[in-house]
């Protein structure tokens, strides 16, 4: 934050090539985050905004207020505390240095590659000290003139707004539906052991996604067999827990199995509500990101709730 406003500073075309703004969710404004309503995004950026501010206090009751000499209160303040964390999170990267400590830095040019799905760079990047370099490895050719893409991880579309400031054009693999389910008994298909009042967490992504809808309806294996299970008479688990290669599953359990997702997942998108009372046209960068992500949460919330009503309909029971 102080080199940054260094004219002296060996740094200084690194830093006048910088945004003033990166556009990030940290920097969402009221309207964008109004348009969040619903989504489990909010709440995240929320939370990630509380936490920053509460180091900065922490920072100004402390480090700056002891050393006002060193930190110039006009270079400190919230708003450049803020741009700070978000050129740290959005263009750091991890470098492999010789004594062979991974590090997480900010380095000029390198920094700026864009993420992929399918990128070239997917190694760390390390310091070659015969040429004073920094020697990035790539897992598939690169032409010359192309662009270099290299991977951020593998991060749903809320880390992406939150963090860089961009969803994926597409598809997002990584983005997910989080279900938590307290059951009252539950039989572990991985030991057949018989646990009381469990509960189990459940990522569910967009069920176009599967490569198998054969009895699962595009939907996690686990999830599907956990509910099965949740759903079994006393005397038919007891028989399960016996001979757990016995196929015991009813039409009526099947159904039950079906309804209980969809009694989870219709209030969540009912919550969501409308996003066409925005206009794309007329919205700030902001509100249509978080309208772009709406959608698609929309839109994988929608793939499972028509998987299970499909599922009924072949019950006969829709």
């Amino acid at each position: 934050m102080r080199e940054r406003h260094n004219k002296h500073s060996e740094f200084m075309p690194y830093f006048s090539a910088l945004p003033k703004s990166f556009n990030t969710g940290l920097s969402f404004s009221i309207d964008a985050l109004t348009a969040l309503e619903g989504t489990l995004l909010l709440e995240e950026i929320i939370q990630a905004k509380e936490h920053l501010r509460a180091q900065y206090e922490n920072l100004c009751s402390t480090l700056f207020a002891s050393n006002p000499e060193i930190f110039a209160p006009e270079f400190y303040t919230w708003d450049q505390f803020l741009w700070g964390c978000e050129l740290w999170y959005s263009n750091s990267m991890k470098v492999a240095f010789p004594d062979g400590k991974l590090k997480t830095c900010l380095v000029p040019v390198a920094g700026l590659l864009n993420h992929s799905l399918y990128p070239h760079v997917m190694r760390y990047s390390t310091i070659n000290t015969r040429t004073e370099s920094l020697k990035l490895y790539v897992s598939r050719p690169c032409k010359s003139g192309q662009q270099c893409y290299l991977s951020y991880g593998p991060l749903p579309s809320s880390n992406l707004i939150t963090f860089y400031g961009f969803l994926l054009k597409g598809d997002n693999p990584y983005d997910t539906i989080p279900i938590e389910l307290d059951l009252p008994q539950q039989l572990d298909p991985n030991n057949q052991s018989l646990d009381k009042g469990c509960q189990i967490s459940h990522m569910v992504r967009g069920t176009w996604l599967s490569r198998s809808r054969s009895n699962k309806y595009g939907l996690p294996s686990r999830l599907v067999d956990s509910l099965r299970t949740a759903f079994l008479e006393e005397d038919d688990l007891q028989l399960l827990q016996r001979s757990p290669r016995l196929s015991i599953i009813s039409k009526e359990n099947e159904a039950a199995v079906l309804e209980a997702i969809l009694s989870i997942m219709k209030p969540m998108l009912d919550s969501m509500g409308e996003t066409n009372e925005f206009s794309s046209e007329d919205c700030s960068w902001d509100v249509n990101l978080a309208m772009q992500f709406k959608d698609g949460q929309q839109r994988l919330i929608t793939s499972i709730c028509e998987s299970c009503s499909s599922g009924l309909e072949v019950l006969g029971l829709s």
